[in-house]
């Protein structure tokens, strides 16, 4: 597992500034969320975008979360993006209190398996992950990406 803290905070409440649903239906309805909160931002700074290619991060972490949830988690129970400071705070919560972890593949050494590639994405992309326990069932993973580079 990567650098991410496990937490029994309670669920958060509704903050001005944050795009925040019930859950997308697909990936792609994720990335759609976070294009559109980046494009609210531009437009509130006056057009000034100055993201670049830390976007395309943002874009798979959400994808990637969203994905797993779908996959393994019981399905998306909602789904927050919030941008703060030249960051894209991501959060994806699900059915299952079950930690992430990438597939183990044990049979043969260099042979590319299908699955088990999105959590170490993650744990590649985002500055922070922080994994909490919800009062009502399952798990919130909540992702940091900065939009500036590495």
């Amino acid at each position: 597992m990567c650098a991410e803290h496990w937490t029994n905070s309670p669920d958060t409440a509704t903050v001005p500034g944050r795009l925040r649903s019930p859950g997308p239906h697909s990936p792609a309805e994720a990335r759609e969320a976070v294009r559109h909160a980046l494009e609210e931002e531009v437009r509130r700074s006056g057009g000034r975008d100055s993201t670049g290619d830390a976007v395309g991060d943002a874009l798979l972490v959400a994808s990637e979360l969203t994905t797993t949830a779908m996959l393994h988690g019981g399905g998306v129970t909602e789904f927050e993006v919030m941008l703060v400071d030249r960051e894209v705070r991501l959060s994806v919560s699900d059915h299952s209190r079950e930690l992430p972890t990438p597939a183990q593949h044990p049979d043969e050494p260099g042979l590319m398996r299908i699955g088990g590639h999105g959590w170490p994405i993650v744990c590649r992309l985002a500055r922070d992950i922080t994994i909490a326990e919800l009062r009502a069932g399952g798990k919130r993973i909540t992702a940091v990406v900065p939009l500036s580079p590495h």
